[in-house]
């Protein structure tokens, strides 16, 4: 990895402002990981290393779009490991999103969303990772195109109402995501924006 996308990771993580303490301890174990090892965001960083990911949701909140991961065999939002050309997390994150869904219409917001550290079985054949996972928000139509990748069993918007069986964190993030979706449309009514 260079080591502009390490200091472009580290200014990121410092100029976000964590919106609670569980996030805070996360932020700071994440710039830890990146102050003790150089190649912190790279795959082969082993056992923990930082990756990127997007949620998408609709523009009124009401659905998101998962993808049924084939390794994990799962319902996931869309995300991965950083590669050499990323200048940013959130060109990985948003790399990573029109490679696993597809999308060619959407809008990014190059601010984290929130952070989440998790193991997998599958990343490495020395064992157990830890993904730090750096999580952004994407909106999008529904009614827009998307595409099943190679890495995906299908991708599908859901009602948020009824989510398919996942990971706990996972239902965070759509809470999450949806919160801030939907914050925003209230605030732009209040102030005759949307």
């Amino acid at each position: 990895m260079s080591t502009g996308l390490h200091a472009s990771a580290v200014a990121a993580l410092t100029g976000w402002a964590p919106p609670s303490a569980d996030q805070s301890a996360l932020r700071d174990r994440f710039l830890a990981q990146l102050a003790a090892h150089p190649d912190g965001l790279a795959k082969a960083c082993f056992p923990d290393h930082l990756t990127a990911g997007a949620i998408v949701v609709s523009p009124d909140g009401d659905a998101v779009l998962l993808n049924h991961h084939r390794k994990a065999d799962a319902w996931l939002a869309f995300g991965g490991h950083l590669e050499p050309g990323d200048g940013s997390l959130a060109d990985g994150a948003r790399r990573e999103l029109v490679e696993e869904s597809g999308l060619a219409s959407f809008t990014f917001d190059p601010e984290p969303l929130c952070l989440d550290a998790h193991a997998v079985e599958f990343c490495s054949a020395r064992g157990t990772v830890h993904h730090l996972d750096v999580r952004f928000l994407a909106v999008a139509d529904p009614g827009g195109t998307h595409a099943t990748s190679e890495e995906s069993l299908d991708v599908r918007w859901w009602p948020v109402d009824d989510l398919p069986a996942t990971f706990d964190d996972m239902y965070a993030l759509v809470d999450v995501a949806v919160a801030r979706v939907r914050g925003r449309s209230d605030a732009g009514r209040r102030t005759g924006l949307s």
